[in-house]
């Protein structure tokens, strides 16, 4: 009675570990798209014939790839950004139980249960 016990606390902590690490797998996948729709729209407007063409573009990518994704190009203090955003899932992990919790957005608000990636560039 004891090994089985035993094999169902092991079987169930191994469980819940394979959980985890299928949960940040899938987050990380989200964060990686992000950041290269954020890189190709920044590399787009480097060229000065790119414009809203290019940013509708990118935006229908980060629609396709990620939950409610939204790319854009602004300016703040100056600085050119690619931003892409993102609606976190339900069964993600709360932002407190991400061990490598990235930075915020360029310094920008976005809502609770939103994610986002933001990257500086030179026009």
């Amino acid at each position: 009675m004891l090994a089985v016990a035993l094999m169902a606390v092991t079987a169930l902590g191994l469980l819940a570990g394979q959980l985890w690490t299928a949960r940040e797998a899938r987050a990380m996948a989200m964060r990686e798209h992000a950041a290269w729709i954020a890189d190709s729209a920044a590399e787009a407007m480097r060229e000065s014939s790119a414009g809203d063409a290019a940013i509708r573009q990118w935006s229908a990518r980060a629609t396709a790839l990620l939950p409610h994704g939204e790319a854009s190009v602004g300016e703040r203090s100056g600085v050119s950004i690619a931003s892409v955003t993102w609606r976190a899932l339900h069964d993600m992990p709360r932002a407190d139980d991400v061990i490598d919790k990235p930075e915020s957005c360029g310094g920008a608000d976005v809502p609770t249960g939103t994610s986002c990636v933001a990257l500086a560039f030179a026009k």
